[in-house]
């Protein structure tokens, strides 16, 4: 025991008492399949009811990260790439008859005012998207087209999925016209195109090509919509087409995507085409495309950019909002339209300021029908509570050389810093959602938070004095910014900061970083930086040199060396309202969050669920920047004690309970702001369709259902609106036990299904079943190891 002791208490809090008790767990093992080996490794089991401390993560995060990903003004030029003329290597449509269209461009007026030309790429053929972006459609056709302002759209539906407008399911194009209808597009069809596969580069080239030679004007907006990942791309199409990227391993794993080098060509060679310089605005109604990869990426094709770090709402864009203030004054520039699109953003969507549609939007089954009633709800009401966790950026492109300048400049400079103090800025900075799965912290960070993080804690003038650099670029680049209480940290603009585990992975490593990022990695220092910083290649400021990818990792900063004494208990008995006390004695760096972790042993199967995981508050938390974290201790020695109720979380729909693991996401300013995620299987009622899913929670009560693209949680995340009678299964995790005590497998298995309906879906408490449970500390560094120690106790 030290001298400094620690109380802590856990940080997800309830109102209520518990309702009940909890039935206990019973493992179902099947018959082949459903498990990931751990490689012989993993947790061991508690022995005379004490465990052993030590290095390795409880979920081996190395090795899941490799099932994962394995098995699957002045400054730099960021100007042409050198590369071949654009050949679309994707899949290629049989020959069809092309539609008959009566459709005929509107003759010009002949007035001198300033025209414009908007363009709505929207890739809806996705059972998620397909009904949103139908509705920001019909948004669009609430303002219309006028003498100056032209609007026209591709849209590809989904089959099988939102069945409205006649459930036609093909790719269209429509020059749009007001319409006050948002359940049916009555614009004027330009042409059917039968199935187009809307990640390819050439579909993108056609359409924007084509709407630029038939609608000639003095400005030019894409507004491009589908799932975003940030720098590998997104826009995914179940069709077979994109483009052949077997070369870069992520590519080759994800295959229809339209990545980021695609999308570069695809606008290098629509330049070439129309013989236009730039467009004036590229808009992406997606997640997670605001990065400073992609804004590289887009620089000599626009003069505007507008993106959002962070995930969006399933509301998208509000194109009712924008597209009305564009119309009523089409002399406005390309700027004052970028921050009308931020601006506009939740607050002027037609589901928020309409009161009927406002009201069918929470009947439907958003989150926020339950916590709000359909009929009394305010717009101002709603749009708070959306906002929350949103973001949304607009940049002026032509001002991001100067902003990659002095980022390199900073880049530079880091190579005379402490790289543990870098790796603890990563993992305190401002983050958000991870495409990579729940086994690697979040890579995805804000550019200018973990910057100021830098800055502050450096003992180097230079650094300090290029880390105020990038924040006056980077304040000059962006034009209009709004973050949401949820995201405190956010200034605009992410970057990619891998862990040493994602780094090591050719999937999420170098090697498909540099290849599908391109443009951004031929003129930046950032990658040659994060080698190292984990290889200990030394670099030279000359941006001339191109990075040789390497997965080689010689040092990992954030490592914590941290060791953990056995748990001490005050009591190998616990039960309702017999709490136990647990301590242990810890020293180490770099330390981070601390996690309790309980699991119930079903003795017959030899396996552990996973049935509770929580942050650990500290006495003391520490604000940087609007972000919070605990403080464990200045020297890094200290006794953590931790008083247990037996209690166990579930979630209920309101009839139907069922535990679950509520997983921590984000620690929060406040108990009330700490995020939790379920994770389960999503079935949609009409179709029967399934996909993975996470439900988020904050406050006891659901805030947002994301379903992803890939499997396990990975790939793009989007929100969806449930509707009433889609359902949700619980996803049970297992940890298999081998003869000698090791974990062999992680697996998992369907748990109780819930419906969505009227009620919110909230979690509750319930006393643990009666049984053994393995408790335990998992003590994370800032590379997110994990350094677990565990005791057996018995619940009655």
């Amino acid at each position: 025991m030290t001298d400094n002791n620690i109380n802590a208490g856990r940080r997800r809090k309830d109102s209520k008492l518990p309702s009940g008790r909890a039935d206990a767990p019973v493992r179902r093992k099947p018959s082949g399949g459903g498990s990931r080996p751990t490689g012989g490794g993993g947790l061991p089991m508690p022995r005379s009811g004490k465990a052993k401390g030590g290095c390795g993560s409880f979920f081996i995060i190395l090795l899941l990260v490799g099932y994962f990903l394995l098995s699957g003004g002045e400054g730099i030029d960021l100007g042409e790439m050198v590369q071949e003329p654009y050949l679309d290597q994707g899949y290629q449509e049989p020959a069809q008859p092309a539609p008959e269209s009566n459709f005929t461009p509107p003759a010009s007026t002949g007035n001198e005012e300033q025209t414009w030309l908007i363009m709505l790429y929207q890739d809806a053929d996705d059972k998620v998207l397909e009904q949103d972006i139908f509705i920001d459609l019909n948004e669009a056709e609430k303002v219309g087209s006028s003498e100056n302002v032209h609007i026209v759209a591709q849209l590809d539906r989904y089959r099988g999925g939102f069945s409205g407008d006649g459930n036609w399911d093909s790719t269209r194009r429509y020059y749009i016209q007001q319409d006050n209808d948002l359940s049916r597009i009555n614009s004027q069809l330009v042409a059917d195109l039968g199935e187009v596969s809307m990640s390819r580069g050439e579909s993108l080239i056609d359409f924007v090509t084509w709407s630029m030679v038939t609608f000639p004007a003095d400005k030019y907006v894409l507004i491009l919509s589908d799932h975003g990942m940030g720098w590998p791309g997104g826009w995914t199409d179940p069709a077979p087409g994109g483009q052949d990227g077997s070369f870069i391993p992520l590519a080759a794993r994800l295959d229809d995507h339209l990545y980021m080098m695609e999308m570069d060509q695809a606008l290098g060679e629509i330049r070439n085409r129309t013989g236009v310089d730039k467009l004036d605005i590229i808009g992406m109604d997606a997640c997670l495309m605001a990065q400073l990869e992609v804004f590289a990426a887009l620089q000599p094709h626009a003069q505007y950019a507008i993106a959002s770090e962070e995930t969006e709402p399933a509301l998208g864009w509000a194109y009712a909002g924008f597209l009305g203030a564009l119309v009523e004054n089409p002399g406005m520039s390309a700027e004052d339209l970028s921050k009308l699109v931020v601006q506009s953003y939740i607050d002027e969507d037609q589901r928020i300021v309409d009161e009927q549609v406002r009201a069918d939007f929470l009947r439907g089954g958003s989150p926020m029908g339950g916590l709000f009633s359909p009929a009394s709800v305010s717009a101002e009401q709603l749009a708070q509570q959306l906002e929350k966790n949103v973001t949304l950026t607009a940049v002026n492109l032509d001002k991001l050389p100067a902003l990659m300048n002095s980022y390199n400049d900073f880049s530079f400079a880091l190579q005379d810093e402490r790289q543990a103090m870098i790796a603890e800025a990563r993992n305190y900075a401002q983050s958000y959602t991870s495409i990579f799965g729940r086994e690697v912290p979040p890579s995805y960070i804000d550019l200018g938070h973990f910057v100021q993080l830098v800055g502050n804690n450096s003992s180097n003038g230079s650094t300090a004095q290029a880390a105020s650099d990038v924040i006056t670029a980077l304040n000059d680049v962006v034009v209009a910014e709004k973050h949401g209480r949820g995201k405190p940290g956010s200034t605009g603009i992410a970057i990619y900061y891998p862990n040493s585990a994602l780094y090591r992975s050719v999937m999420t490593g170098m090697q498909s970083y540099t290849g599908i990022a391109e443009r951004f990695a031929n003129a930046s220092l950032w990658d040659e930086f994060l080698t190292y910083h984990y290889s200990e290649f030394e670099f030279s400021a000359d941006v001339e040199q191109p990075l040789t990818p390497s997965t080689d990792v010689t040092r990992a900063p954030g490592l914590g060396q941290i060791t953990v004494s056995p748990i001490r208990v005050s009591s190998n008995v616990a039960a309702p309202d017999q709490p136990i006390t647990l301590s242990a004695d810890i020293q180490g760096e770099n330390i981070g969050h601390i996690y309790l972790f309980v699991g119930y042993l079903d003795e017959v199967a030899n396996s552990i669920y996973v049935a509770d995981m929580d942050y650990l508050e500290s006495p003391d938390t520490r604000e940087v920047g609007g972000v919070y974290y605990p403080q464990w201790g200045k020297d890094g020695v200290f006794t953590l004690n931790f008083t247990w109720d037996p209690i166990v979380f579930a979630l209920s729909d309101g009839s139907t309970s069922a535990v679950a693991l509520f997983t921590p996401e984000n620690y929060g300013q406040s108990a009330a702001d700490a995020t939790y995620s379920v994770e389960g299987l999503y079935t949609f009622a009409e179709t029967g369709e399934s996909r993975k899913a996470k439900l988020y929670f904050q406050d006891e009560a659901l805030q947002s259902v994301f379903i992803f693209t890939g499997q396990e949680g990975v790939g793009a995340p989007r929100e969806v609106t449930s509707q009433s009678g889609d359902t949700f299964t619980v996803q049970e995790r297992w940890l298999d036990i081998s003869a000698s005590g090791a974990i062999e497998a992680e697996s998992s298995q369907a748990g109780k299904t819930l419906r969505f309906g009227d009620q919110v879906f909230t979690w509750e408490q319930l006393y643990a079943a009666q049984g053994e449970y393995i408790l335990g500390f998992l003590i994370e560094d800032m590379d997110g190891n994990q350094y677990p120690v565990y005791t057996k106790v018995s619940v009655e």
